[in-house]
């Protein structure tokens, strides 16, 4: 009798084994809860998304056509990795038309988006244990990509009572031997805080007398600002600290350009021929069509950004007032961008209707989410708590929806 000899040929998957530098880097919460937001509207759920950091207005025409001719002239091929010349040349002029800096087009580097640029840069300079200086309330990217470089994120806490600015105090006190950079972003994600041109100037005149220390100025939001406030960007104000600063921008924000993907930077050669050597091998160069668009967001028109300024500065005022009217909510009026970061620090403690307790700013986001279908961010994902950042990139009907839900459920907590 012939014994059956059974072939199990099944082999188990084999484990993945992630890398260690990134065992300590956490998903973006922002683009999370726009997935999140998503979903419940495919569920057919009336949600309202407070969370996207994006303009809700259509990229300008005369950039499209921009783009449409660059196609239809076959400029479709790959370009030189830090750019083109063209679009270099013209982030220059743009340096110097808006800040009275001069840049050369070997001083320039345009990556895919500006959260490329600002990867490359300190995956180029940080060695294990470097220390970047990140003043909090963060763009929640920062701390994750100092991570990812195998740097240390030094984290320095500024309070609303100081507008969410870094006073030159703390910043001289958080400076150590192993300081390599700091990350100032003005005006801010997520508080659209802005430094004056006093207040700056302060904060240079502590890095001047740190030599070590480089300077990493995320001017996304720059042509975003109200009132009176007039942007000021480190190099500008501080000539000093030119030959030891990376001046970060886009167009993503000034001229609706996010699903281009386009960022750019100018700082000293050195700094600049690194940054070019790593994107050489990781992505090479950006979008040849999107590089012709941004070139004509540069150069061209600029009248359009007094009207999206106004009616961004309309959306601001009417969420700051509705928001302070609600209970246990707080907030200040921000400079730029098109964010508000409100305290809901009156509200930590209180009981929701089924009988939850608030204690921490996320418990709060996820109460106005389950209870209104208003999707925010909470504060400690950007560093600071009890805080939440709602977004007023939408229409004033659409926020003033939103805040009477988020009005209504504050009401709610006893």
């Amino acid at each position: 009798m012939q014994t059956a000899i059974q072939n199990d040929n099944k082999t188990d998957t084999p484990e993945l084994t992630v890398a260690d530098r990134l065992k300590a880097v956490k998903p973006s919460p922002t683009l999370s809860l726009i997935a999140v937001a998503q979903e419940l509207k495919a569920q057919g759920k009336d949600v309202i998304g407070l969370s996207v950091g994006e303009p809700d207005f259509d990229t300008p025409k005369h950039i499209c056509d921009a783009a449409k001719a660059a196609m239809d002239n076959g400029d479709t091929r790959y370009t030189p990795v830090p750019g083109t010349l063209a679009l270099r040349e013209a982030i220059c002029r743009k340096f110097k038309r808006d800040s009275n800096l001069d840049y050369t087009p070997d001083q320039v580097i345009v990556g895919t988006g500006g959260k490329q640029v600002l990867f490359n840069a300190l995956m180029a300079t940080l060695n294990p244990g470097d220390e970047v200086i990140i003043p909090a309330p963060y763009w929640v990217s920062y701390p994750d990509m100092v991570l990812i470089a195998e740097g240390k994120p030094v984290i320095v806490p500024c309070t609303m009572e100081n507008g969410f600015r870094l006073k030159p105090e703390d910043l001289e006190a958080a400076i150590t031997p192993k300081t390599r950079w700091v990350m100032l972003n003005s005006p801010s994600n997520p508080t659209g805080s802005a430094y004056t041109e006093a207040e700056m100037k302060a904060l240079t005149d502590v890095l001047v007398r740190h030599p070590h220390v480089w300077v990493m100025s995320d001017d996304i939001y720059e042509k975003l600002v109200y009132d009176d406030y007039k942007f000021i960007t480190p190099a500008e104000i501080e000539p000093r600290l030119k030959d030891r600063t990376l001046t970060v921008n886009g167009v993503s924000k000034a001229y609706a350009m996010t699903g281009w993907r386009i960022g750019y930077a100018a700082g000293p050669v050195p700094l600049i021929k690194a940054m070019s050597k790593l994107q050489g091998q990781s992505t090479s160069n950006p979008s040849s069509i999107s590089q012709a668009a941004a070139l004509a967001a540069l150069d061209g028109p600029q009248e359009f950004l007094t009207d999206w300024c106004a009616s961004f500065k309309k959306r601001r005022d009417l969420v700051v007032d509705m928001l302070s009217q609600a209970e246990g909510l707080s907030c200040i009026v921000p400079e730029g961008a098109f964010y508000v970061f409100a305290s809901c620090e009156g509200t930590i403690g209180k009981k929701t209707p089924d009988g939850q307790v608030i204690e921490t700013d996320e418990d709060f986001a996820q109460y106005l989410l389950k209870s209104e279908n208003v999707v925010t961010v909470h504060g400690e994902a950007f560093g600071l708590s009890p805080f939440f950042r709602v977004s007023y990139a939408l229409s004033e009907d659409v926020l003033e929806k939103a805040c009477l839900r988020i009005q209504k459920a504050c009401a709610a907590l006893t």
